[in-house]
């Protein structure tokens, strides 16, 4: 689906406004890349010494004097992030920095086996493929689906979901369906944990949205790319250049700490090292970070807006834990799990990234990598460490005589949490400042994205709203379909629920 930018002149020829965009991960990538495309003058800030916000890397140098990037963790590309992929065919016009991985595996700890693999990619026969071969989703079991709560799945039309699906958690729901427990537990549990939450933390209308993308509103399915290099060498840094080649300033290690109204122009942006002159700017931190700038920026917006700012929650903490073992693991690139206790997913990076694989081409050895999403509260770091360790060695009995030659541990809390009941307050875009607006995940867009998609496409979308401020173009956005691409299940839907 095509949002065409909104009507204006090409670019800027005078009166060159200057736009600071706070925050270098995706979100401020996007925004960034787009006004200056068009010839503002955008000033870039990023607290972290490295640009790509949460899926950022850094140098690190191991203990056999190997210099390696670490990252906080494996990202799947999925082919529906068009406004993503258009951000980085800037400077990747060829694709060559994604590479595609051949299956999704999910692994549940009693034995059962999906993949995603081989399957159509047009609705409704990519659910009927799926269901035939599926272990998990068995025929038999759909007479015990409740079909008026199925069927909504059917029928997902965004925004409208939320107003059918928001005020519930993802767990409640699953249960109203009564989809078969395995079922539940592998395929949905792995979906809504992707959102580093448990799904009793998660809205249902975000589970339904997810639902919607991969499988009922596109036509690219499960199946996702990788980055081939470590993330900033082969996405960010080549952004950041061309940022600069397009006049960009741009600022690692420069931390945002408030923005007031006044000065030379319209705002006066403060960082650690000065004052930054400003006629707009957009927020793209993340939860933390953007609400620690608001509630030191006491001129910005309103009370209702600041309030809804400082009611923002983060998920749970995670951990990703990656290890260079002296042993090769010759396993899929990446395989997500069920029911291993804290472990939600495990990759195998030299089975796809450059520099993971030259490393393990040199020693021969290999690096592995394990997430887990939403660790409990009565759970500290060291821990979840040996939990996670513990599982690999029980998915993967191989890795039990392996030596570890050196680990790196992330253990984070910033990402955003979508709870039932939270999509009304969720903020947009839009501020009460014209000349003010937000950009991230963690922003309200009422179109079917997610995750890195959404990011993306609130940059895009906080950068076209400015532009069309001054009468200039932005830039167009794609989505999958707002609502299923099958009349005829949409329709046996709508009967159901009007019957």
């Amino acid at each position: 689906m095509r949002i065409a930018a909104p009507a204006g002149r090409p670019g800027f020829t005078d009166d060159v406004p200057a736009v600071v965009v706070v925050g270098g991960g995706i979100a401020g990538l996007s925004a960034a890349t787009v006004l200056a495309e068009r010839g503002a003058r955008v000033v870039l800030c990023e607290r972290e010494d490295y640009l790509g916000g949460r899926v950022g890397g850094w140098s690190t140098r191991l203990k056999d004097g190997s210099e390696v990037t670490m990252t906080r963790g494996f990202h799947a590309f999925f082919r529906q992030y068009y406004n993503l992929r258009a951000l980085l065919g800037r400077v990747d016009p060829g694709g060559r920095a994604l590479t595609p991985m051949p299956d999704y595996p999910l692994w549940h700890a009693g034995g059962d086996r999906d993949s995603f693999a081989g399957l159509p990619t047009t609705a409704p026969w990519n659910v009927l493929a799926f269901l035939r071969s599926s272990p998990t989703f068995r025929w038999r079991d759909l007479p015990g689906i409740n079909p008026e709560a199925a069927l909504k799945l059917l029928d997902v039309s965004v925004p409208e979901v939320y107003d059918d699906l928001d005020r519930i958690d993802a767990v409640e729901y699953l249960e109203r369906v009564r989809f078969p427990k395995a079922a539940h537990a592998l395929a949905f549990e792995v979906f809504s944990r992707s959102f580093f939450a448990h799904p009793r933390d998660m809205s249902a209308a975000e589970l339904a949205v997810m639902f919607h993308i991969y499988f009922l509103g596109s036509s690219e399915g499960l199946l996702f790319d990788v980055a081939a290099d470590p993330f900033p060498h082969g996405l960010w840094d080549p952004l950041g250049r061309r940022l600069v080649e397009l006049g960009a300033d741009v600022r690692t290690g420069t931390e945002v700490r408030s923005v007031a109204r006044g000065g030379k122009r319209r705002f006066t942006v403060t960082t650690a090292g000065g004052t930054i002159d400003a006629d707009a700017v957009v927020l793209a931190a993340e939860v933390p970070g953007l609400r620690k700038v608001v509630a030191a920026s006491p001129d910005l917006g309103d009370a209702p807006w600041r309030e809804r700012i400082a009611a923002l929650r983060t998920a749970p903490p995670f951990l990703v834990s990656r290890y260079w073992l002296d042993e090769p693991v010759d396993r899929p690139g990446f395989v997500g799990t069920s029911g291993y206790d804290l472990l939600d997913n495990v990759s195998v990076l030299d089975n796809y990234e450059h520099e993971a694989r030259a490393w393990a081409a040199r020693t021969g050895g290999s690096v592995v990598e394990l997430h887990g999403y939403a660790i409990p509260a009565d759970v500290d770091e060291a821990e979840a460490r040996q939990r996670l360790w513990q599982q690999l060695t029980e998915i993967y009995p191989e890795t039990k005589r392996a030596t570890v030659v050196d680990e790196r541990h992330e253990w984070r809390e910033d990402c955003p949490l979508f709870p039932a009941g939270g999509y009304e307050h969720r903020p947009r875009v839009r501020t009460p400042d014209d000349f003010v607006v937000l950009a991230g995940d963690l922003v309200r867009v009422d179109l079917p994205v997610a995750l890195m998609e959404r990011a993306a496409t609130t940059g895009f979308v906080a950068a076209n709203q400015l532009l069309g401020r001054w009468g200039v173009t932005g830039t167009d956005l794609w989505t999958v379909p707002s609502e299923g691409r099958v009349p005829l299940l949409r329709a046996a839907a709508r009967r159901r629920r009007s019957a």
